[in-house]
């Protein structure tokens, strides 16, 4: 079965709107031992990721703040797929991804190794919502080098 366009946009927005309304892994961790902070000062987003690693396994991982819909579903989303993976299978996993939400819209996306994170494929249509969909993982990779000042999307 395949979709057509008009049914993926919908299952898009609902995705979207179910990780938003009810997000995951929306906590501030205790006894995390990384942490950064992330702002994107167009929208408004303002988040803090917080990792614990048993040497290059994220063990666990949540995100606490405020922001747009985009990005409170793209923290959730994140905080899902990179429990339990190293930073290595980490790193992959955001390069697929912001390929696939910065890619060229008359390309159709990779959606290999992406899994849930290609609801976000619909980003791309609204390049300003990229910087949203990509700070909690902007964030994510500012808490695994320890960055003591706030990541920002400019």
């Amino acid at each position: 079965m395949t979709m057509d366009r008009d049914e993926l946009r919908e299952l898009y927005q609902e995705m979207i709107l179910d990780h938003y309304k009810k997000p995951r892994n929306f906590l501030r961790m205790d006894g995390a031992n990384h942490h950064a902070e992330g702002y994107n000062p167009l929208c408004g987003d303002h988040i803090d990721v917080y990792l614990r690693l048993q040497g290059d396994v994220i063990t666990d991982i949540s995100f606490q703040g405020s922001g747009c819909a985009i990005c409170t579903a793209s923290g959730s989303v994140m905080t899902e797929v990179l429990k339990g993976r190293t930073l290595s299978e980490a790193e992959d996993c955001f390069k697929r991804f912001h390929g696939m939400v910065t890619s060229d819209l008359t390309i159709r996306p990779d959606f290999d190794g992406l899994g849930k994170l290609a609801i976000f494929a619909g980003v791309r249509e609204y390049p300003i919502r990229i910087k949203c969909a990509t700070l909690p993982w902007h964030t994510f990779q500012a808490a695994t080098r320890d960055t003591s000042e706030p990541v920002t999307t400019e």
